[in-house]
């Protein structure tokens, strides 16, 4: 039975099933950074704002279902195709329902959890050796992130990055050449069921032994008007740190890759007027002897997206209040949106200079400070003009 929701008509995950692939188009109304992330198989991104503004191409031969992160801006958009003219559904619940769906599913079948996570490990250790492994222990050693007696904490946000980032210290746990501890931790900031079911199964599948500890940072942000994900990300840390200490650990460890170096990079200059860059390390100021290290500093995001698509893996993206409001579908001038212009300033570029992102990577590390105007060290502005009618002996 679909039901007449008043913006649009809603579609169920059992309804979706019944149709034949060939009667219908799946569209999925968030943005690029969301899709991203994950989305169902077989759907094409056409952000909501393109909805609105009628930049699509689309069959009116077939029935058009679309969805977001919880089924509500979708439902708007199917109202407006349907007094277009198309035959719109909304998918009920969206994408969150899917996955929960799709997990609940696979766990249900006997021996599929243990024949699949052998399935993906061993794509780590053979296919996509060379682009994540590979460059995993790359970074471990070029930063010396790793050392012997080390109690690391790896951070799981429940995103493919930091899913892979636990699959790749465990198996570099069983190849290494110095003993070193890990506690998988997972912080629960406030998830919804659906958010938290799907972090839970996925750890399940990939038997990651994950310990979860529980805070109420979404209710703490969500009132916030002025940089509420700045102060959640913050807040994020803050407890992590706390908690890995607490547990043990002299480290934490993010899953922060390639591209989300180079982006902060330019994200710094264009937006924030400042030169500066994601460490691969740093000293916590706050937690005497803790360090947040991030190891996955030389893989690609492509490459994830490969192994996860590769292993038909299916993960959760920010799923905060936001997300869960569905306020993360719209592009509205956020640092969400300003990464994606990044992005696609990024991909224009390239088209040009194929070796663009290498550059802005490797600019960090080439700074000569002759030809710097001014910068600061340990909190104190150096200036060029400071030593520049100095007169060498």
């Amino acid at each position: 039975m679909i039901i007449n929701m008043g913006q649009g008509i809603d579609i169920t995950i059992a309804q979706l099933e019944e149709l034949g692939k060939q009667d219908y188009m799946l569209v999925d109304v968030r943005d690029e950074i969301s899709f991203g992330h994950g989305y169902i198989p077989g759907a094409v991104n056409i952000g909501m704002s393109r909805i609105e503004q009628g930049d699509y191409e689309l069959p009116k031969d077939k029935k058009i279902i679309l969805y977001c992160g919880k089924g509500i801006i979708s439902a708007d958009a199917a109202g407006l195709l349907n007094a277009r003219g198309f035959e719109a559904y909304n998918l009920r619940s969206g994408y969150g329902a899917w996955l929960l769906s799709s997990l609940e599913k696979e766990a249900d079948r006997e021996g599929a959890e243990e024949a699949r996570c052998e399935e993906i490990e061993k794509s780590i250790k053979k296919k996509f050796h060379k682009a994540l492994f590979s460059r995993f222990a790359k970074a471990i050693n070029t930063y010396e992130l790793v050392k012997e007696g080390d109690k690391i904490a790896v951070c799981i946000s429940g995103g493919k990055d930091s899913m892979l980032m636990a699959k790749l210290f465990q198996e570099l746990k069983r190849h290494n050449k110095f003993p070193f501890e890990l506690v998988f931790l997972v912080m629960d900031p406030g998830y919804n069921e659906t958010n938290r079911k799907v972090i839970e199964n996925n750890a399940r599948l990939l038997k990651v032994p994950i310990t979860v500890f529980e805070t109420n940072i979404f209710e703490s942000v969500y009132e916030v008007e002025k940089s509420p994900c700045y102060l959640c990300a913050r807040m994020r840390r803050g407890y992590l740190y706390s908690k890995a200490k607490e547990l043990g650990c002299n480290k934490i460890a993010l899953g922060h890759h390639y591209d989300d170096v180079i982006e902060t990079i330019l994200m710094g200059m264009l937006y924030g007027g400042q030169i500066q860059t994601m460490m691969p390390k740093l000293h916590s100021t706050n937690f005497e002897g803790m360090e947040l290290i991030r190891p996955m500093y030389l893989i690609r995001e492509d490459d994830i997206k490969h192994w996860r698509d590769y292993n038909n893996l299916h993960f959760i993206q920010c799923a905060c209040r936001f997300t869960d409001n569905c306020t993360t579908c719209r592009s509205d001038g956020s640092m969400g949106s300003k990464r994606m212009e990044i992005k696609e300033l990024i991909k224009q570029l390239k088209k040009v200079n194929p070796y663009v992102e290498g550059n802005i990577f490797k600019s960090m590390e080439n700074v000569n400070l002759s030809t710097i105007v001014a910068y600061k060290e340990n909190g104190i502005v150096h200036n060029f003009l400071d030593n520049y009618d100095k007169v060498e002996e």
